[in-house]
């Protein structure tokens, strides 16, 4: 006897993709100029209009990180950077 096979019939399934672009975070408040005594604290706010949108504070090309010297907050969609002990090359 002789068998014959044959393929079940398949079932494809379409696959969507979904792509999403994010919209960058922009400025709703921009930084401020601050006037602070040497050797006191200065604190530098701005608001995104993205809630926990990621900061990242900078002092022309160096980036800051937080220490001694700096503290870093964001609480929804304002960011502070506080600055301790100011020197004049804080400005």
């Amino acid at each position: 006897p002789s068998t014959s096979f044959f393929p079940r019939p398949s079932c494809s399934r379409s696959k969507s993709h979904f792509y999403f672009v994010a919209l960058p975070a922009l400025f709703k408040q921009e930084l401020q100029n601050t006037e602070a005594e040497e050797g006191g604290t200065a604190t530098l706010r701005c608001e995104l209009t993205k809630p926990k949108a990621p900061v990242e504070w900078r002092k022309g090309d160096v980036t800051l990180y937080p220490g001694l010297k700096y503290e870093m907050k964001q609480q929804g969609c304002a960011a502070e950077l506080v600055i301790y002990d100011l020197e004049l090359d804080d400005s």
